[in-house]
């Protein structure tokens, strides 16, 4: 599985510098010199492969060189491109309490009676936080299941409603407060 570890924003200056959106919570080790990234452009099925020159924040971003790439206008056209890492290749977390995206996406959501709420589809970044976007299960919206994923409820990622997650079980369980998993 490809996990996303960065964004191609745009170009920077007239050098092929690029400004990179970053998704890991290790830009000095994905984007270190000497690091080979896969790049997957908008709308491409085929990954490239791209050596990192160097990297460096400026005014809260991350400039990035790649090599093969010296002006501005090869630099703009690798805009959209998303950098990937192979999930086979990262090291386990030695932190109990953080998990990579993928180890998360496709875990049961149950309420701490055992309900089953969903299913996490996937992870939100955002601003304010990290969100659990869930689908639904069926039984849980009193619908009959139809094959087709249940509404989308999006659960802050903290402690204090999510206060257990398994991988090995493939189970999260939450305490919402009141109102969160409402249909309205």
């Amino acid at each position: 599985m490809q996990l996303v570890v960065g964004r191609v924003a745009k170009s920077h200056g007239v050098r092929g510098e690029l400004v990179v959106e970053v998704r890991t919570d290790e830009p000095e080790l994905r984007f270190a010199p000497g690091a080979v990234l896969k790049g997957r452009l908008p709308r491409a099925k085929s990954l490239g492969e791209y050596t990192i020159e160097s990297a460096r924040e400026h005014s809260g971003r991350l400039l990035v060189r790649v090599q093969g790439v010296g002006d501005r206008s090869e630099a703009d056209a690798l805009r959209g491109m998303v950098f990937l890492v192979d999930t086979d290749d990262l090291p386990p977390s030695q932190d109990p309490d953080e998990f990579y995206d993928h180890e998360l996406e496709g875990l049961s959501v149950r309420l701490a009676d055992g309900t089953v709420v969903g299913t996490v589809n996937e992870v939100l970044h955002s601003a304010a936080g990290e969100l659990l976007s869930v689908h639904a299960a069926a039984s849980f919206d009193g619908v009959e299941p139809s094959g087709e994923p249940g509404r989308e409820i999006l659960i802050p990622f903290v402690t204090a409603i999510v206060p257990t997650v398994s991988v090995a079980e493939g189970l999260i369980v939450i305490d919402p407060p009141e109102g969160l998993l409402d249909k309205e």
